[in-house]
Formats: C-alpha cells, structure tokens, sequence
C-alpha cells in the first residue's frame, strides 16, 4: 500500500510542476464581440487560433502554417465530426482567416465556424 501511495504522490508532483508551462502554452487571442455570438459546447471541435503576433495553435499547441495541412489531415481522419473552429484575434488580417478556412474546407471540413465573444450590451 505505501509504494501505491509513493507513486501517486510522485504522480502528483510532476502535474504541479508541468501545468504552468501548458498553460503558457497557449495563445492569447482577443476575439471580436459579436450581439448574436453563444456559448456553446466545444465537445469534437478542432481549435485553430490565429494570434496577433502571428503565431497559429491547433487544439492549443503550437505549429507552423505549414505544418497545418498536415495536421489537419491526421485529426479529419480520425473524427467523425469534422468540425473546425477558428479563434482569430481581432488585428488578423481576413487573408490569414480566408486561407485557414479555405485549407479545411479543402480538406473535407464538414462545419467550420469562427468564434465570437457574446455581446453582453456593454
């Protein structure tokens, strides 16, 4: 019993240390406000974010507008929903936008949607 508790508190230490550096990780994107834009489930969706900066995540992990394509077609094969959302800062170029949109679309996307902050009338 106290090699399983051992384990589990060593477990437990090396998920305290790793989660500061994923959720750095991330981009910060400043979505545009929207009167109709939901909340909804995120349940199966795939997550492309475009950054001010530049920088382009898919589901939170960084990568290379190359490497997207690639990307794209790995996780398309292995859903059955194929759902792509796209989380743009606002001061992306529509070019940067169009390309991501046009690119899953290609690849055979079945809904794609672009995320919105709700208008809350403030």
């Amino acid at each position: 019993m106290i090699p399983l508790i051992d384990i589990s508190l060593i477990l437990l230490i090396i998920f305290m240390v790793i989660t500061p550096f994923l959720v750095q990780s991330q981009i910060q994107v400043s979505l545009p406000k929207a009167e109709t834009g939901t909340k909804g489930a995120d349940e199966g969706v795939l997550k492309v974010q475009l950054g001010a900066d530049g920088s382009l995540a898919l589901d939170g992990r960084p990568l290379r507008f190359q490497r997207l394509e690639k990307e794209l077609i790995l996780r398309f094969s292995k859903a059955y929903k194929k759902t792509l959302l796209v989380e743009a800062d606002k001061s992306v170029a529509v070019e940067r936008v169009v390309a991501v949109l046009d690119l899953a679309k290609k690849l055979g996307a079945g809904k794609i949607g672009i995320a919105v902050k709700p208008d809350d009338g403030k």
